[in-house]
């Protein structure tokens, strides 16, 4: 999540978001909070709208910062707010969400899988199948067809 919208949701401004994070930055290694790339950034601005670094009225003069799920609970020893506390509950609850989703769409996707490799198999015996029938259904070769079963000789003639 990205610092500006953390800070909105736990009620301070961005940059007071961010002091608290500088000033207890050994409690955010990398695995929980980093810097957007200029890339990112110019994607990001291009999507929404946000105050171009150049504008005199308050604009951002930095990159965002980006949180982890990790980063985000980190977050609550840092603002102690009651509101931090409470935000910080709803948010790890979505992101336990979001996992349990997550998860449920791969054991989805494994089934679809499975089925799909089964329907292949049944489609290819089904296609043996009619073929078969299409064989005994069709006269043999030259138009003739000897009789099928016993005949029994009743003149005695062999």
């Amino acid at each position: 999540m990205l610092d500006v919208d953390l800070a909105e949701l736990y009620g301070v401004t961005p940059g007071a978001l961010t002091q608290a994070v500088r000033r207890n930055r050994e409690r955010f290694p990398p695995d929980f909070l980093f810097q957007l790339t200029n890339q990112e950034l110019a994607n990001l601005k291009s999507q929404s709208v946000i105050s171009s670094s150049g504008n005199r009225h308050g604009g951002r003069r930095h990159r965002n910062w980006a949180f982890t799920e990790h980063g985000v609970a980190m977050l609550s020893s840092v603002l102690r707010s009651r509101t931090a506390v409470k935000v910080n509950i709803d948010i790890m609850r979505a992101f336990a969400r979001l996992r349990r989703a997550a998860i449920v769409s791969s054991q989805v996707m494994a089934l679809v899988e499975d089925l799909s490799k089964r329907v292949q198999v049944h489609d290819a015996v089904i296609a043996d199948i009619v073929e078969s029938i299409r064989q005994l259904v069709e006269s043999p070769a030259g138009g003739r067809s000897r009789p099928i079963g016993f005949t029994a000789d009743l003149d005695g003639s062999d």
